[in-house]
């Protein structure tokens, strides 16, 4: 059902090679000048020495090289790492290393500050950069030119030997602790994932996708394949303000755009210019990586009226799980949604028997974007993917599904609610205390554009409850605050804190960075 990442491209080159494919600031390529650079650079590796199956990091910002490497590395045969162009040397050097990675595609300017990375990755013997012409570096790696690799007269390569079933990414996720860890994804995993967001999100070759997420992270990989899939046009944006994206979505046509709630928050301000001049054309906006607050749902929904809002929920071990259509969002506010098509979502409780309607328990996936776990790490993957609990014993353990680690729970019609991650609960004077439902408090005191809560450690209470918030005014009063809490929730669930920060720490995907919070030092 599901075949190559880079026979995406082929098929729509083959249906419509004229069309617009990639667009990035000024420069735009059809899906004819698309695969042949793709197909240039695939022999490029090939004649590198990058063979069936090496590791290939892609670290470069924004821009047609990044979406350009990925099909090329999987034309090679090879498996691509995406990293994000955020990333410092030394967290580099641990992608590259845990991997074993033998090329690495990156820009002029970053390949100089990598030296201490080629010295501790013996593997590490290519080097492609992205520039008018090859900087010159240390000779015990080989650099090469990505222009010239991409260039027009290039030898064709033999069709390669991959399968479906062969692993083509390698998406390093930071985890709640430790260093991050790499997710195997599978060409027909990827593809799946690609087949399925298009169905139910409808997009085909009449839509202009604007991509502002990282390809390092699985939504905005996604937003990529799928466009490609389907022949319709990526918009690659570098931004900085609300109002740079706004000014894309006008002068590009957009028509659909994927964010995490600092995203929409962001478009949500009255500075980002919104409410003066909506998006003609925008269709769809998907929200991912969180919980889209929901005055911040409230505003979008507002400034954007002709636009389907879908709230989706996703973790990179599985890809994307559930979604809720936009018909759905004021029947079913906090929720959600079902099971994305082609898949589907069990509750279960520790003993790993179904939940019923309003019982907590475990989100576990069961479908084709299940990944092959952890790279090297046998253990964390025989942890997260497990047998599906389920089965029939005649099955015996033939299905592998994946173990979320969110708890979550249903409603009379199957609809899920998010309740928190099993490692982020919050036990405190014997209550188990979701943040999540904290935070949703904080934010509907109308004062905060976000908020985020932690447990800190307590001799007597197990642990305190300690919030961080973003004002929206620059301001706010932390008494009135937590009067505001005590009036609405149990004692037990209002914090005992409160440390108001001009904004907070995020990961790379643009996920609030918990951990980060946690080791912040009272004040």
């Amino acid at each position: 059902m599901y075949g190559l990442i880079h026979e995406m491209l082929v098929a729509s080159t083959a249906r419509t090679p004229d069309a617009e494919a990639l667009v990035h600031g000024n420069r735009r390529l059809t899906f004819a000048q698309t695969q042949m650079q793709v197909a240039s650079l695939a022999a490029g590796l090939r004649a590198a020495g990058v063979a069936r199956g090496d590791r290939v990091g892609i670290y470069l910002p924004a821009c047609l090289e990044q979406a350009i490497s990925i099909f090329g590395v999987c034309e090679a045969d090879a498996v691509y790492v995406p990293v994000n162009s955020g990333l410092y040397p030394d967290q580099v050097t641990h992608i590259a290393a845990d991997c074993q990675m033998k090329a690495l595609i990156t820009s002029a300017d970053q390949v100089e500050k990598l030296a201490d990375t080629f010295a501790a990755v013996p593997s590490l013997d290519v080097t492609i950069v992205v520039a008018d012409a090859a900087t010159q570096g240390p000779v015990s790696v080989d650099r090469l030119d990505f222009h010239e690799l991409c260039s027009d007269d290039a030898a064709p390569i033999a069709a390669g030997a991959c399968i479906p079933r062969d692993l083509a990414a390698l998406i390093y996720t930071s985890g709640s602790t430790g260093k991050p860890k790499g997710v195997m994804l599978s060409h027909e995993q990827v593809v799946a994932g690609a087949s399925i967001v298009s169905e139910y999100l409808e997009i085909t070759a009449a839509d202009r996708i604007l991509a502002v997420l990282p390809f390092s992270f699985d939504a905005g990989m996604n937003q990529l394949t799928t466009s490609i899939q389907q022949g319709s046009a990526l918009v690659i944006a570098n931004w900085v303000f609300g109002r740079d994206i706004v000014k894309l979505l006008e002068r590009e046509r957009i028509t659909g755009l994927a964010g995490v709630p600092t995203l929409w928050g962001l478009l949500a301000r009255r500075d980002s210019g919104l409410a003066k001049t909506p998006p003609p054309n925008l269709r769809y906006i998907t929200n991912t990586g969180g919980a889209m607050p929901e005055s911040v749902l409230a505003r979008l929904r507002e400034l954007l009226p002709a636009t389907s809002v879908y709230l989706m929920y996703g973790l990179t071990e599985a890809f994307r799980s559930t979604y809720l259509p936009p018909e759905e969002l004021d029947r079913r506010p906090g929720s959600m949604g079902k099971a994305i098509p082609k898949t589907e979502i069990l509750v279960v409780n520790d003993d790993g028997e179904l939940c019923g309607p309003g019982e907590t328990g475990e989100l576990v996936h069961r479908g084709p974007t299940v990944s092959m776990g952890y790279w090297g790490r046998p253990d964390l993957t025989n942890e997260v993917l497990r047998p599906h609990p389920l089965a029939p014993a005649e099955l015996g353990q033939s299905e592998t599904v994946c173990y979320s680690g969110d708890l979550v729970r249903t409603d009379e019609d199957g609809f899920l609610y998010f309740i928190a991650r099993r490692d982020a609960m919050i036990k405190s004077s014997g209550y188990r205390i979701s943040p999540t439902e904290v935070e949703a408090m904080l934010l509907e005191s109308g004062q905060l554009d976000l908020a985020a809560v932690v447990g800190v450690p307590d001799e007597l209470l197990g642990a305190r409850i300690r919030a961080f918030v973003v004002p929206s005014n620059g301001t706010v009063d932390r008494k009135e605050l937590i009067s505001f809490c005590a009036e609405r929730m149990p004692r037990y669930m209002v914090p005992h804190s409160v440390e108001i920060v001009d904004d907070l720490p995020r990961t790379t995907s643009g996920k609030i960075d918990y951990p980060a919070l946690r080791s912040v030092p009272a004040t």
